[in-house]
């Protein structure tokens, strides 16, 4: 059969027989040197947000599935299963994208060749069988470009539509290699039969866009290296069999685009008046900063590493010389009431658990304590623990061994990993692997209060802080102006001027505004001088308070701690806010209480559970004032969750996710 004319290279480099991929560039390059030499040093253009021009590449072709009937007229005794080859693509192209933006568009259509050769194989005389087939496209791709970074390199991918144009074959039997001396049989060439005329499927790729020209030139020139994948689904090209082509294409496209152009800065004076952008910020007054005293819940346990029976670094262990100068009340802590998190200043407390539980003994010798270890390795691991703990205590602070028993046990008393558990198993295990401290004397656990028990002093400022200042934003003022000045107007006419400025951005105080006023309504002119002489203004009004230092309204802070998952406090808690928390509540008061969780568990549990911890001490506080005849206290109650920018501690650790099963009571004469 007489074969189809195929797409021939050869025929393409008889039209340029000297244009080749190398010449091009070459001749593209002398070409921009060329118009950049003739153009203004001083003119600048956009980027091109359009380009037009010519992608080229190499398909490589992996067929799969099977090939048998070539057409009605023939088919070989053999079925032909992979093969694989390399075809021409070239298309003109056209993009669309912003500058520095990361959405753009582009569209190809061109020649696509999809040229293979299938792998040998043998037919039922033993000879040699060989295909080729020849099947190309003029092919249609619109594509969505997306930059990720806004930057040259840019990721591509959408549908392909393919209309067939070529669809040859070439068959060869060979001789079968015990009888050398048959003749070659002759070439089978034809057209496959029931090939598809359009094919529907996609693809996806990634370039690169290099700048061969400068924004000096208008036309800018750009070469684009790129690779794409295009997967088998819809590259069924036949009707019949299961013949199926997968394609990455690597190649280079080369497009160009005129720029806009930039006005020189005589041009553009109109431009940046447009620009300038004029704000006003006049801080509000604090009149009222709270802060607190803490009162801080000593938890009696001590967590040790996996695989360790030593107590862990994170912990302040002093050196016997160093035990004369401990002071528990040294380790002060007076605390803004809206501090971003507690861990440093307050895990400081609890990592020198240790130093005060022995500097306690010290103080009243008639003590005794139990140490119980629990390990999930068994009793033997944590009385190892336990046994850690004592040596530390006897031979640093010199306490009697006597006065120490230790135990070890595989569970806590009060577990967190509960038979059943499901959720962040290895930070319960973390935390039930500690040492307990148990004593019947309660002085040796009772809370640590921060400082001594003298008020401080609040020493006021003498001089406004910057953040008071009101700050005048001409954003854009060092290209559009020479000059600018302000011109308020009060609300009784009364004009201050201010300036001349040349910087963006001038910040002045209230009292320089107010004078001997607190307050004031202003409308606020700003006048500008543009480098070419023009004069642009702009309005706005603002309201100034004039600074006056804050006072340092200062409150007590209690916590509380509560179980893992639980939202009742245990006895002593119950107790402890009973008859030592309410009754420090004065007269009026304001009681602000925020219930915490530490992070395991899910989201909205964890934030239920807060607030129904905070609710809880609400109620035992509620329910001891009653009892005093009292319903004068304002209560603020707020549930947090596992919110690490409000948690008292971060979760590193199970000591501080032990603590963040808190609830925090801060109590205020009027505070809000």
């Amino acid at each position: 059969m007489k074969a189809k004319n195929n797409f021939n290279w050869n025929s393409c480099q008889s039209w340029f027989p000297s244009l080749t991929l190398k010449s091009i560039l070459l001749l593209a390059l002398v070409w921009f040197n060329f118009q950049t030499s003739v153009q203004a040093q001083e003119v600048q253009y956009t980027r091109p947000s359009w380009f037009f021009g010519i992608a080229g590449g190499a398909n490589f072709n992996f067929y799969r599935g099977s090939t048998h009937q070539l057409n009605a007229d023939f088919t070989p005794p053999v079925t032909f299963h992979d093969g694989k080859g390399v075809g021409l693509f070239i298309a003109p192209l056209m993009e669309f994208h912003k500058p520095d933006s990361r959405l753009g568009f582009m569209l190809q259509a061109g020649y696509d060749n999809r040229t293979a050769k299938f792998d040998q194989v043998t037919s039922p005389c033993d000879c040699p069988a060989d295909l080729k087939t020849n099947i190309s496209y003029i092919t249609v791709e619109p594509s969505l470009r997306v930059a990720p970074f806004k930057s040259n390199f840019y990721l591509y991918g959408g549908p392909r539509l393919a209309f067939n144009m070529d669809k040859s074959y070439t068959y060869q039997l060979g001789i079968n290699p015990a009888y050398p001396n048959q003749v070659l049989s002759p070439e089978e060439k034809g057209d496959l039969s029931d090939v598809k005329k359009t094919i529907i499927s996609m693809q996806i790729g990634l370039g690169y866009d290099i700048p061969l020209s400068s924004t000096t030139s208008k036309t800018q020139f750009v070469l684009s290296p790129f690779a794409s994948f295009q997967p088998y689904f819809g590259q069924n090209p036949r009707s019949i069999e299961t013949l199926n082509i997968t394609t990455i294409r690597a190649g280079v496209a080369l497009k160009f685009g005129q720029g806009r152009l930039i006005p020189k800065p005589e041009d553009e004076v109109l431009l940046k008046d447009a620009e300038v952008q004029f704000s006003v910020v006049a801080p509000a007054n604090e009149p009222t900063k709270l802060r607190v005293k803490e009162v801080f819940p000593l938890r009696n346990y001590v967590f040790f590493d996996a695989g360790s029976t030593e107590i862990p670094s994170r912990y302040k262990l002093l050196k016997t010389e160093e035990v004369k100068d401990f002071k528990e009340d040294q380790l002060q802590m007076v605390t803004p009431v809206n501090q971003s998190g507690r861990s440093e200043r307050q895990m400081n407390v609890y990592y020198n658990v240790l130093n005060i539980l022995g500097d306690r003994m010290i103080k009243n010798p008639s003590t005794t304590i139990t140490l119980v270890g629990s390990s999930e390795q068994g009793p033997k691991e944590g009385k190892a623990m336990a046994e850690s703990v004592k040596v530390y205590l006897v031979n640093v602070f010199g306490i009697k061994a006597s006065r120490i028993t230790t135990k070890g046990q595989t569970k806590p008393n009060i577990p967190s990993m509960q038979a059943g558990g499901t959720l962040e198993l290895d930070l319960l295990r973390e935390g039930d692997r500690r040492v307990s401290i148990e004593s019947s004397s309660p002085i040796l656990l009772q809370e640590f209060q921060s400082g001594s028990d003298k008020s401080s002093e609040a020493v006021p400022m003498q001089e406004a802080p910057m953040e008071s200042y009101v700050v005048f934003d001409v954003k854009g003022a060092n290209e559009a102006f020479s000059t600018w000045t302000i011109q308020l107007v009060d609300e009784n006419g009364k004009t201050q001027s201010f300036g001349p400025y040349t910087q963006e951005s001038v910040s002045l105080s209230t009292q320089s505004i107010l004078g001997d006023k607190t307050q004031g309504d202003y409308k606020v002119t700003l006048t500008g001088q543009t480098k070419s002489g023009k004069v642009v203004t702009k309005e706005t009004t603002s309201h100034i308070v004039r600074w006056e230092p804050a006072k340092i309204e200062e409150g007590l802070r209690y916590s509380v701690i509560y179980e893992f998952n639980e939202s009742k406090a245990i006895n002593i808690y119950d107790k402890y806010l009973t008859e030592v928390v309410a009754p420090k509540i004065p007269a009026n008061g304001t009681v602000i209480i925020h219930g915490h969780t530490d992070i395991i568990g899910g989201d909205a549990h964890n934030l239920e559970l807060s607030q129904a911890r905070a609710n809880d001490v609400k109620g035992i506080l509620e329910r001891a004032l009653a009892k005093s005849g009292r319903t004068d206290v304002k209560f603020d109650v707020s549930g947090y969750g596992e919110d690490e920018n409000k948690s008292p501690f971060t979760n590193k650790f199970p000591e501080e996710r032990f603590y963040n099963r808190t609830v925090i009571i801060d109590i205020f004469n009027n505070g809000k």
